[in-house]
């Protein structure tokens, strides 16, 4: 089963990752109400698919003022997004994510993941997020890091050290990291996911 983007940031919320603050919304009326909720001047509208690369399908946009909100709202919802995961006919919008706006200074990557081959669980990371990962794994092999362990209650620090020295990270956020692995572990073995992926 797929979740949505909205349904594992609340996953992750109640695990403790820090996660900005959304509100789903399944029509205009309810993306107004969450941008009134949010109280923030810029918000982000992500359309809600089971499909990678929606923004590059023109399925995120920032708006800064509720007029542009309606008008991208009803832009999305009933549309068919293409993204190299649909195939042809695209995914129709049904629901959309009313998100805070927050300031990025670096995209990463992280998956956990159940490894069948080797039977661990397994964690891929790279400096080079906010992109697709396919690509960067055909083109730039050696900037994905992957680190296998064995299924156990939860990760050490050491262990989670080595998942995220891919991102260099000064000692503060690399401590930060580190939190945010072991809570991205405990959700996948408390909710029995298979793959749960960070971009």
């Amino acid at each position: 089963m797929k979740i949505h983007e909205y349904q594992g940031k609340e996953l992750f919320r109640n695990a403790g990752v820090p996660v900005p603050d959304g509100y789903p919304a399944f029509s205009v009326a309810e993306a107004i109400d969450a941008f009134k909720k949010l109280g923030k001047e810029t918000v982000v509208v992500k359309a809600q698919i089971h499909a990678g690369g929606r923004g590059k399908a023109g399925g995120i946009k920032i708006v800064d003022n509720l007029e542009d909100l309606k008008k991208e709202s009803l832009n999305l919802l009933g549309k068919f997004l293409k993204t190299h995961q649909t195939g042809s006919k695209g995914k129709e919008v049904k629901r959309l994510y009313i998100e805070e706006s927050t300031e990025i200074s670096k995209e990463l990557y992280l998956s956990c993941l159940v490894d069948r081959a080797s039977s661990k669980i397994a964690f891929i990371s790279s400096a080079q997020g906010g992109i697709d990962i396919e690509e960067v794994a055909e083109k730039s092999p050696n900037k994905i890091n992957t680190y296998r362990i064995d299924l156990k209650d939860k990760i050490c620090d050491a262990e989670a050290d080595k998942i995220i020295s891919v991102f260099n990270l000064n000692n503060k956020l690399r401590n930060q990291t580190k939190k945010i692995v072991q809570s991205v572990y405990q959700t996948l073995i408390n909710t029995d996911a298979n793959l749960i992926e960070i971009n």
